[in-house]
């Protein structure tokens, strides 16, 4: 094994490879400096018993770097918003008229949901649409409360939150009424839809994923 690492080149090989020729003792020297700075913490003795036994690899490894963690931009808090009074509507905003292109829209999301609503559709699959569909834009009626000044409130809605419906009327005045102890109905293309908002108190996004059981008889 000493004499192979050790092995000197012959004039020829020197002689295409396009080296000096050095003596045995130079490529001795120079072996044993170039493996002394590649196994600095090893002794000599250790070296060459290192060598006899078996085959060493003499790589260069790079150090990994390390991927740094992109920190994720924080949105708006809720009380941020709220401070900030993005979602509110400013009061010459506050016209039924200006929303009834949004009404005219919500009808066409509807009718495309539900595959056209012809008078063959049954009711209990547009019942089924309506409650997991976005109803920014629909005609919105309170028919029962326990409240009874919020009982025929009919308007456009503009805003829905987990816990209220914000609706535009004819009188262009913003109402803000509870889901909690109160029945709605929406109408489109005559099928009227009953909306139970103590079973509804949900965001319009978790909506979509809800599974709404079917109760014979459901309590304000």
């Amino acid at each position: 094994m000493k004499g192979v690492i050790y092995h000197a080149f012959s004039q020829k090989e020197a002689k295409e490879l396009d080296v000096q020729h050095p003596g045995s003792q130079r490529a001795e020297a120079f072996v044993r400096a170039f493996l002394k700075r590649s196994m600095p913490r090893m002794s000599q003795q250790a070296r060459e018993d290192h060598l006899q036994r078996k085959a060493v690899v003499l790589e260069y490894f790079t150090h990994r770097k390390r991927k740094e963690k992109r920190k994720k931009s924080k949105g708006l808090s809720a009380k941020q918003r709220r401070e900030l009074r993005l979602f509110d509507i400013k009061p010459e905003q506050q016209r039924y008229s200006l929303f009834l292109p949004l009404h005219e829209l919500w009808k066409q999301y509807i009718r495309d949901l539900c595959n056209g609503l012809k008078p063959d559709t049954q009711p209990q699959m547009i019942q089924a649409k309506l409650l997991k569909a976005d109803l920014h834009g629909a005609i919105v009626s309170v028919t029962k409360s326990k409240c009874p000044s919020y009982v025929g409130v009919t308007g456009i809605l503009l805003q829905e939150t987990k816990h209220v419906f914000k609706i535009i009327t004819k009188e262009d005045r913003l109402k803000v009424i509870p889901k909690l102890n109160c029945v709605f109905t929406v109408e489109v293309d005559g099928f009227v839809s009953y909306i139970y908002g103590s079973k509804f108190q949900l965001r319009s996004s978790e909506r979509s994923a809800k599974k709404f059981k079917a109760k014979g008889t459901i309590d304000l």
